[in-house]
């Protein structure tokens, strides 16, 4: 059932179930035509995709789905939040739904995620569409004094009893507009207790605690190296800059690189339409 926070214009997909791990994982498969992959952030979820589906599936088939403890999907037993974790679920998934030749769309934690599991499964990935995200670990001290910060008590109490990632996070680095109230109701209705909340704090602390993880997803990115990349990146985010942006464009050398001029860090937000433009002009080997 449709929770009543969730308005079905902007979000007019059907919901679909499967269960991964203990998980019972939410996602969205809509349209036809090459597999287009969407993984999602901190403390977003599929949602966050809605228009970027909308512009893309009369010529693509959109999956995204919702990490555990995120959007509608719910955690099984014992599920501790990691990205570890969820790369796993992300891995199960990728493999019950048999995807192949898939395109992914990356951004925020979506990155270390989904290129953990193309490193593990090369195969199955023909390109990426990367935006404002990271696959390595990141030790610098704008770095350190953020996940040390918001994964630490202060922002444990900020972030589960002040819910600041949706109340404040969400709305101040969406640069280009103001965010209607059906939106905000849409990414805070996943975590109306501090309970809930809890996914969101295990983001920030695994920023650092997560550098062996990182590590690894560094590693298999060599195995990656002659895909097609599409890099979609903003100029106003507060978290990955320019050497983020050059470090991936040196990564994958058959790339191309479209700026958001003006974006802030939720670029899904900010900029749909620049994006679908993008991928459809850059298109994918499999679309072409």
């Amino acid at each position: 059932m449709r929770p009543d926070w969730l308005s079905p214009e902007l979000y007019p997909f059907e919901s679909r179930y499967l269960e991964v791990n203990g998980a019972r994982l939410h996602y969205v498969d809509e349209g036809q035509g090459p597999v287009l992959l969407l993984l999602h952030g901190n403390p977003t979820w599929s949602f966050l995709y809605r228009d970027i589906i909308k512009g893309l599936r009369d010529s693509f088939r959109c999956v995204s789905l919702d990490y555990p403890g995120f959007g509608l999907s719910r955690p099984g037993p014992g599920y501790g939040f990691t990205p570890a974790e969820h790369a796993q679920v992300v891995e199960q998934f990728t493999l019950q739904l048999d995807l192949h030749d898939v395109t992914m769309m990356i951004q925020d934690w979506g990155g270390p995620i989904g290129f953990a599991v193309a490193g593990r499964n090369p195969d199955r990935f023909a390109a990426f569409v990367i935006g404002n995200t990271w696959g390595w670990p990141k030790s610098d001290p704008g770095t350190q004094f953020f996940s040390r910060l918001m994964g630490g008590p202060v922002g444990g109490y900020l972030i589960l009893r002040r819910n600041v990632f949706v109340e404040q996070i969400i709305p101040r680095n969406v640069r280009r507009k103001q965010l209607p109230g059906a939106v905000m109701a849409a990414y805070r209705g996943p975590f109306p207790t501090p309970e809930s909340r809890h996914p969101i704090h295990v983001f920030p602390r695994e920023i650092l605690a997560s550098r062996p993880f990182l590590s690894d997803v560094e590693r298999g990115l060599a195995s990656l190296r002659d895909r097609r990349a599409l890099l979609v990146w903003p100029t106003k985010d507060v978290a990955f800059r320019d050497g983020e942006r050059r470090k991936w464009e040196a990564t994958f050398p058959d790339h191309r690189t479209v700026i958001l001029d003006g974006a802030g860090h939720y670029i899904q937000e900010d900029a749909a339409d620049e994006i679908v433009d993008a991928i459809r002009t850059w298109k994918t080997p499999a679309a072409t």
